[in-house]
């Protein structure tokens, strides 16, 4: 049997629906897992049978990040969060972290996954983050825009090695200071943190970019979403 990867799902709030892009199932698929989307529910009940029925979680783009999170007040460029799927992904992780199950965080997975464990980030990147580098490309969003480099002897390194590896950049927000449960991995060409892993877990990781749309034709994309599928526990 295939291990079962639970995705967070994203919500339209002008449709009032719940949608999901098809590259996050795809390319999990192609990993050899079993993707299937969660229901939006804050009910600690109905996520427990979600982390029983789950051997790992990939937490997706979306909705900007509450900054109560973080014990911060919201600024004037910030997005309207999602609430309720804040609440569900930090109960989440809580049981997930317990469990030391296996999890990978993108785009907004990064900085959720921060933001939880005490870190904070940058509610509006153009305004409060000076660069020259492309964070928000235009489509299509399956080629690079900009480099980032991976740090030597962590887990990014040993799963597509260390030095300057280009990747695909789609966000608003970003981490702004790492909480310090987590060992930063890589960071882009002006000094953005773009990749983290949390300390003393199996493998929890967390990207800034969007493997969802370049893992058909990115060699980078593909060993770290296979790293993430054979850290899944077997279901033989």
């Amino acid at each position: 049997m295939k291990p079962i990867v639970g995705l967070m799902p994203l919500f339209d709030d002008e449709k009032d629906s719940f949608w999901m892009l098809p590259g996050y199932m795809k390319m999990l698929q192609e990993c050899g897992a079993f993707p299937i989307m969660l229901p939006l529910t804050d009910d600690l009940n109905e996520l427990e049978e979600c982390i029983r029925l789950c051997d790992g979680l990939l937490f997706t783009g979306g909705h900007d990040v509450n900054p109560a999170i973080y014990g911060k007040k919201t600024g004037k460029n910030c997005g309207e969060p999602c609430e309720l799927r804040d609440k569900m992904e930090c109960s989440l992780l809580k049981m997930a972290f317990e469990r030391d199950m296996p999890i990978l965080g993108i785009c907004r997975g990064i900085q959720i996954i921060n933001a939880y464990l005490g870190g904070d980030l940058y509610q509006d990147l153009p305004t409060e983050f000076e660069t020259t580098v492309e964070h928000h490309m235009k489509p299509p969003y399956d080629r690079p825009t900009h480099e980032v480099e991976v740090m030597p002897d962590t887990l990014l390194a040993k799963i597509i090695g260390t030095g300057r590896h280009e990747v695909n950049s789609y966000h608003h927000q970003a981490i702004r200071t790492p909480s310090d449960a987590v060992t930063v991995m890589a960071v882009s060409e002006d000094g953005l943190i773009e990749a983290i892993s949390v300390n003393e877990k199996s493998f929890t990781v967390g990207v800034q970019w969007h493997p969802e749309f370049s893992y058909q034709n990115n060699t980078d994309s593909q060993k770290l979403i296979h790293a993430f599928v054979d850290a899944l526990p077997s279901r033989l």
